[in-house]
């Protein structure tokens, strides 16, 4: 994946930065624990609400990251969800999910593998048969995808491959995953 997608400008809003800023952030995190991962779900909040609600997260936070929170309304905390719902697949577990008002935003994290659309359009149409031949075919490509959206409409994705497993070549922008996106949205209302 090119590196040369640009992150969010100044003249996006600043929940679109906060947004880019904390996809960015999470993708980054997953990375660092490396390949062959589950799906991971973060909800989104607004860091100074997060600390007015409960004064007593300060002190897992960093100094950086306090300052930041009192100078940027829209600077984000995520929170990693652990113990969710059992699925047999994405789309399944993001439909089970919701969220209360206090959550600004949603954030998920999955691995999948893909194709050419030419490649593609040959795999066979038999569940048993077409996975085996998916994970065996020469062009597949394994990407891993961080995904988020804001409840006021902001949207970001980060898109790393393992063939180009580096910081600096991750795809972004705000609808690079359309179908993830409409997925999470659904989550926040």
């Amino acid at each position: 994946m090119p590196s040369t997608t640009p992150a969010p400008s100044d003249d996006q809003s600043p929940a679109s930065r906060a947004l880019a800023d904390a996809v960015r952030e999470i993708e980054h995190h997953v990375a660092t624990a490396g390949w062959d991962a589950p799906v991971r779900v973060f909800a989104l909040v607004r860091t100074q609400a997060a600390l007015d609600a409960e004064p007593s997260l300060a002190a897992q936070l960093s100094p950086e990251t306090l300052a930041a929170a009192q100078a940027q309304s829209w600077h984000l905390t995520s929170i990693e969800q652990e113990g969710l719902p059992q699925a047999p697949d994405l789309e399944t577990l993001l439909a089970g999910l919701s969220w209360p008002a206090t959550v600004d935003g949603v954030a998920v994290t999955a691995e999948r593998v893909v194709l050419p659309p030419a490649a593609e359009a040959r795999m066979p149409s038999d569940p048993d048969e077409a996975l085996p031949w998916l994970l065996a075919h020469p062009d597949r490509q394994d990407v891993r995808l961080a995904v988020g959206v804001l409840r006021e409409g902001s949207t970001w994705c980060a898109v790393r491959t393992r063939a180009n497993d580096s910081d600096d070549q991750v795809g972004q922008g705000p609808d690079v995953v359309p179908g993830l996106v409409s997925a999470l949205r659904a989550t926040l209302a």
